[in-house]
């Protein structure tokens, strides 16, 4: 079965992902017939106008419920029986902004189920005559956007679409996993539970019960103090405040402080600044970029799938400016945990040979031990025969008369 990326461009023959269509949604006069008879009996049309909420100007990524959803349903398709004999047209318009998230759509396919690299997924994108595509937002491309992926941090045996959705609205927390189970982005909360203007406030106490329930182990706070962090530490929360103005860069302490928290607090980190966008997705980026080396489009691509609109303005000018020297970070504090898991090994290794030598001794005295006691045992019980064997043996008359027995 073969897949056609973008019906506006035509396909490599040679290219087993892409079907050979050339512009089947305008067909040439006087073929016009044909091709419909020929799209009747061969292909299946998987239209794609994908509908974006925006935030600002940008207009994409799509979510990860979005991008879940298509590549579920896509597989399903290529895995009917109905489909064996056809092929499947991937198909958007010709705006640019809808090309785009189409692209990153199929790329994402075919990184997550293809196994392809993001590089091959790219390639055949952009291997068509007409395959230019609009960034979503500044150097933020749809490559990037599939070199994301090959994390792993999406496992669709795992994944909740319906989860997702539910707790990214205002109204359940306005909560993202960035990093399942490490890092979670989200709003920030107020002092008590209340729709204001129409908009639903959460106390801190509404989230106690969700980050129990995922090991939430430190809350950090990046906006002014809206409610008292005693209320987090009470229910047994870390709480840490690093505090910078909204729309601005953190300060080089206040990065190393953060990643400091998440990397020393044993279960999962929460992060909020006032909206759970900018600031927030900032320092996010920062870990991203040190512990799993991306580059900053790619920590900016993967951050704004999770929670649209993250990392605005000039904050996507600091991650390219602190690239480089969070790789060095990273590259630093990995080698410091090689050399500690080498020597934690090495000590086990010795504990482990120290009790072997014990046990073997222990059971070296259990044998001597035993050996000891067979031998008394042996012993003994020649005695037994000694005595048994004299009080049992016949004596000559003159011997008893004598008084020469040898009891006597």
């Amino acid at each position: 079965m073969e897949l056609c990326y973008s019906c506006g461009a035509p396909a490599a023959a040679t290219n087993p992902l892409i079907s050979s269509c050339r512009e089947p949604h305008r067909p040439s006069t006087h073929r016009k017939q044909e091709w419909s008879d020929h799209l009747s009996k061969t292909v299946l049309f998987m239209m794609c106008f994908t509908v974006f909420y925006s935030f600002y100007a940008d207009f994409g990524p799509l979510n990860l419920a979005m991008l879940y959803r298509y590549c579920c349903k896509l597989n399903k398709k290529l895995k009917s029986f109905t489909m064996s004999r056809k092929k499947l047209v991937h198909y958007t318009s010709y705006d640019q902004k809808k090309r785009a998230n189409a692209a990153v759509l199929i790329g994402a396919y075919a990184i997550i189920y293809l196994k392809r690299s993001p590089e091959e997924a790219y390639r055949t994108l952009i291997s068509g005559n007409n395959a230019v595509y609009l960034p979503f937002r500044y150097k933020h491309k749809e490559r990037n956007t599939l070199l994301a992926l090959q994390h792993g941090f999406l496992d669709f045996e795992s994944f909740s679409a319906e989860d997702y959705e539910h707790y990214e609205r205002v109204e359940n927390g306005d909560m993202n996993w960035i990093i399942p189970g490490k890092i979670l982005a989200f709003s920030s909360p107020h002092p008590r539970s209340k729709v204001e203007n129409g908009y639903p406030l959460h106390a801190p106490e509404a989230y106690f019960a969700y980050f129990r329930q995922n090991e939430v182990r430190a809350v950090v706070r990046l906006n002014r103090k809206l409610y008292e962090g005693r209320r987090f530490e009470d229910a047994g929360f870390d709480h840490h405040d690093l505090f910078f103005l909204d729309g601005t860069t953190p300060s080089d302490l206040i990065v190393r402080r953060f990643l400091h928290v998440c990397e020393s607090t044993e279960g999962a980190v929460v992060v909020h600044c006032k909206a759970g966008l900018g600031r927030t997705g900032t320092l996010i980026g920062c870990y991203l970029m040190k512990h799993f080396r991306f580059t900053a489009a790619e920590a900016i691509a993967w951050i704004r799938i999770c929670r649209p609109g993250s990392v605005i303005g000039p904050q996507q000018n600091f991650l390219e400016e602190k690239q480089h020297s969070l790789w060095v970070q990273g590259d630093v504090h990995r080698s410091k945990q090689k050399l500690v898991q080498q020597r934690l090994s090495r000590r086990q290794q010795l504990q482990q040979q120290q009790h072997q030598q014990q046990q073997q001794l222990h059971d070296s005295d259990s044998v001597d031990g035993g050996k000891q006691e067979s031998m008394s045992c042996l012993l003994s019980s020649m005695d037994d025969l000694s005595i048994n064997t004299t009080l049992h043996k016949s004596y000559s008359l003159d011997e008893v008369r004598g008084g020469t027995l040898p009891f006597l």
